[in-house]
């Protein structure tokens, strides 16, 4: 593990906050020169803590107005149901987050559709065909409060 400095943190959260800032407008923001904070960034990637860099957009913008947190519950944990699941979300396009979690559930889903009918065609055509999926809750989520914080140690 990477021992992050206050400086580091900093260029995390600007990054986080804008990933296009240029590199000379992020070291004058931390007060380093360009060829420092290159050398920097690089650094965090090379120590995995800095993954990727995105765009983030607006699900509603793009047509998908339904946005649901599903928990799912197996009926068995044999590890061939568990790799069919698994393989079974990564590719599916509504499940946009996956958490395998503690408690009640095994799996929690984070699903967008365009609306409820392509929600209801989701779980009746996908999720329930999967040999180990037992049941699911949906819980439609009305309004988002807080997302997309950045994450500073």
């Amino acid at each position: 593990m990477m021992q992050l400095d206050e400086r580091d943190r900093r260029i995390l959260k600007l990054l986080q906050e804008d990933c296009r800032m240029s590199n000379a407008d992020l070291a004058d923001a931390v007060s380093m020169s360009a060829s420092a904070l290159w050398r920097r960034v690089r650094a965090l990637e090379e120590a995995g803590v800095i993954s990727r860099y995105g765009a983030r957009v607006v699900p509603k913008a793009m047509g998908l107005k339904f946005e649901a947190l599903v928990q799912v519950n197996l009926t068995r944990h044999a590890p061939e149901h568990l790799t069919e699941f698994i393989r079974a979300v990564e590719t599916n396009p509504h499940v946009v987050e996956c958490y395998a979690t503690t408690g009640q559930a095994d799996y929690h889903l984070r699903v967008l559709a365009p609306d409820l009918e392509a929600y209801n065609q989701f779980l009746e055509g996908f999720l329930f065909q999967l040999a180990g999926v037992a049941s699911a809750q949906t819980h439609v989520i009305l309004k988002t409060v807080k997302r997309d914080t950045p994450v500073v140690p």
